[in-house]
């Protein structure tokens, strides 16, 4: 495995994701990596991050927090976590639908593994709602590791 891709939301599910990956690989295995981050534009939602400040509203929070700012630091903890798998670490904050540009990023990047977490919802919430994960795994060009919560 050479080439990575972590995709975060900034929920605690992605950090988790990104530990277990160190704990799958070696250092020495993984020449590049890239941490994604995907904002939906006209969020009705804010981007959610468990793992820094969250930012609400259409676009800023009550504090001017932006939506690209609590993605872009869910990016970088993630990317501060895994520091140590590969000398290069791209950093990556899109806009979008987050599956669609994870696929797209994938591809990109030249990913040879999708590594992202999964909230746990039930079978239920993910027909109506959709799962981030469930699409990736569907559409990505390369194997996808989706990590469950404990």
């Amino acid at each position: 495995m050479t080439n990575v891709l972590i995709a975060t939301d900034g929920s605690e599910q992605s950090l988790e994701a990104a530990r277990y990956l160190k704990t799958l690989v070696a250092a020495d295995s993984v020449d590049k990596l890239a941490v994604i981050a995907v904002v939906r534009p006209l969020a009705a939602v804010p981007f959610l991050s468990d793992l820094g400040h969250a930012a609400s509203g259409s676009g800023e929070g009550p504090t001017g927090h932006s939506f690209q700012k609590a993605a872009q630091e869910a990016v970088d903890l993630i990317a501060d976590e895994v520091s140590g798998l590969a000398a290069d670490v791209r950093k990556l904050v899109w806009s979008g639908s987050p599956a669609d540009e994870i696929v797209r990023a994938s591809k990109e990047v030249g990913a040879d593994l999708i590594v992202i977490g999964s909230r746990g919802t039930g079978a239920v919430d993910s027909l109506f709602m959709g799962s981030v994960s469930h699409r990736v795994m569907h559409y990505a060009h390369c194997p996808v590791l989706v990590v469950r919560p404990t």
